[in-house]
């Protein structure tokens, strides 16, 4: 009876300590749980910074790419202009040596006896208005010329006044008014002198508004037309140039 009421009576703290000592064990479980879950969660973030600096890097990497590509395409445009501008030069240096060389040849020519039907008046008309051409008055020129052709419909250097009223509209950039004058004299007199000259200059009014490809179709027909002519070799250099 003695060790039977002793075992019930030590069951229960038998029990009782066995809880009691369980008890921090099972605590521990559950803040190792916490603090993994702590760290699951701190994965979490760091991969999603990781992530977001990546994506941001490459941005930035295509941002590079882009603004270098810009940087090619404006290098190569100012190459492009740089070029257009040479070219330029060149052919206004042609064009005034070629300009000098022909007002030469006219003064020349101008002690020759006028054509018939041509006075005194008209002659002077005509020269003056070359020296204004000369002098690089190209307005007074082309009106000087225009009242030359107004007033002497028959005379002989007809053909050579429309070319050169012309010449000083395309200075002037009035590049209808030198079309206008240059096709004149294409139509009336194809076989004249200043005929592939005038074609030239057809040309040249064509590039000045842009109108390349016209421009183009109209120095290969000088070529063709007129294929030993000074203005023929010029025209094989714009076209090479281009």
């Amino acid at each position: 009876m003695n060790n039977r009421l002793a075992m019930k009576c030590f069951l229960p703290l038998a029990i009782a300590a066995v809880f009691s000592m369980a008890m921090p064990a099972w605590a521990g479980l559950f803040d190792d749980a916490g603090a993994r879950q702590q760290i699951d969660e701190l994965k979490r973030e760091l991969q999603g910074r990781m992530e977001t600096v990546s994506n941001g890097q490459l941005d930035l990497a295509s941002q590079n790419e882009e603004l270098r590509a810009e940087v090619a395409r404006l290098r190569g445009q100012v190459e492009i202009l740089l070029n257009e501008i040479e070219s330029l030069k060149t052919r206004q240096h042609d064009f005034y040596v070629d300009l000098n060389n022909r007002l030469s040849k006219f003064e020349a020519n101008a002690q020759a006896p006028a054509a018939p039907g041509n006075g005194g008046a008209a002659s002077g008309s005509y020269e003056s208005a070359l020296n204004f051409l000369k002098e690089g008055r190209p307005a007074e020129a082309l009106a000087e010329f225009n009242t030359f052709i107004g007033n002497n419909p028959e005379s002989g250097n007809l053909p050579d006044a429309y070319f050169w009223a012309g010449t000083a509209a395309l200075q002037t950039k009035n590049v209808a008014a030198a079309s206008k004058h240059f096709n004149v004299v294409l139509s009336r007199w194809p076989k004249s002198s200043v005929a592939p000259d005038a074609m030239l200059g057809l040309a040249n009014g064509q590039i000045a508004i842009g109108d390349q490809r016209t421009a183009r179709r109209t120095l290969n027909s000088l070529i063709e037309r007129y294929p030993s002519s000074d203005a023929a070799k010029t025209a094989k250099q714009h076209l090479s140039a281009r």
